[in-house]
């Protein structure tokens, strides 16, 4: 599926959501006429007001927002837990019954359907296996607490089960904030015509003037997309996103996608994809929000179809990945 021009949203947005403020960064994209234009890597902000402030920013218009943070339970999970609609579930966390949900477990015997983050902190070696998370929530392997969105596929490693709190990979605690202080309240706010993708209904429909769309995004997914590709490093050097010269190695690649889809780039932006996105421990944050938002423009202009799932699980409990196509989600 591929949206039509007089559908196209105002104001296109890519949150990177790290575990803390510093590392979450946003880049946007505003469309006037039949193109868009790509500002810098802004910070996030203050979480409270930010679905305020892009649907005040999009004029009226239809605002797409893509967050890099799970949004969405497996299937597995929901049965145990009782749930049977994402969407209703949601803004009920952190309070009544769901009071704890989001305190992350310190200790397996305190893990629970009801409180099931888990671990608080890294033990010593060998303290903190997830097989206490999967034992606690009756599940066999970590697969059983994935959804099928996040399988691995021919494209990337399976992503982290939604639950799990530690390691480069983790999501938990990037789940917890954007869940917490964006999406819950962001639902039960009467001043925000908020929908999200796929709950909400099909994209085409949700592209209204003065929707604000939410939509879940993996920069990982983009990058077979965009061409961007990782060099191997040395042991103990840092490589891929982490490496300021293997991101400026994907600057061409970058700025003639930019070129060949219509998309203009403000200078400092492409000072910035040039540069590596500069030195600083926030660079990898600004190259994922720039390329997440690449990502989201190359679908939304028709480059790569988007893919709308048909099965009731995971248009109403699980959800999707935007972006990532049907055939790419696998089990093994």
């Amino acid at each position: 599926m591929s949206l039509p021009a007089s559908t196209l949203p105002s104001l296109v947005v890519h949150a990177d959501w790290g575990t803390a403020a510093s590392k979450r960064w946003m880049t946007c994209a505003v469309r006037a006429g039949d193109r868009f234009t790509v500002g810098p890597p802004e910070p996030v902000g203050d979480t409270s007001t930010l679905l305020r402030r892009l649907q005040s920013s999009g004029l009226g218009g239809p605002v797409i927002v893509g967050f890099d943070f799970p949004i969405g339970v497996a299937s597995t999970y929901a049965q145990k837990a009782g749930v049977d609609r994402f969407l209703t579930w949601l803004p009920r966390l952190g309070a009544g019954e769901w009071d704890r949900f989001y305190d992350v477990a310190e200790r397996p015997e305190d893990i629970s359907t009801r409180r099931p983050f888990y671990p608080m902190r890294n033990g010593r070696r060998g303290e903190t296996p997830q097989c206490h998370l999967l034992n606690a929530l009756g599940m066999n392997t970590s697969n059983d607490i994935r959804r099928q969105c996040e399988f691995h596929n021919s494209e990337r490693r399976a992503a982290s089960p939604l639950f799990w709190t530690m390691g480069a990979q983790q999501v938990g605690k990037a789940a917890i904030s954007g869940w917490g202080e964006v999406l819950g309240p962001g639902l039960g706010d009467p001043e925000l015509a908020l929908v999200i993708w796929p709950f909400s209904g099909r994209l085409r429909k949700l592209m209204k003037s003065g929707h604000l769309v939410v939509v879940e995004t993996y920069p990982a997914e983009f990058y077979h997309h965009l061409g961007v590709v990782w060099s191997s490093s040395a042991p103990g050097q840092k490589s891929g996103k982490r490496s300021q010269s293997d991101r400026a190695a994907n600057a061409h690649s970058l700025m003639v996608w930019a070129d060949t889809s219509g998309v203009d780039l403000d200078p400092s932006l492409q000072d910035a994809i040039q540069n590596g996105f500069g030195s600083s421990a926030s660079g990898e944050d600004q190259f994922d929000a720039t390329i997440g938002l690449f990502g989201m423009l190359n679908l939304l202009l028709g480059h790569r179809a988007i893919y709308e799932p048909e099965s009731d699980e995971i248009r109403n409990i699980e959800g999707w990945i935007f972006g990532q196509r049907a055939t790419e989600a696998k089990s093994g």
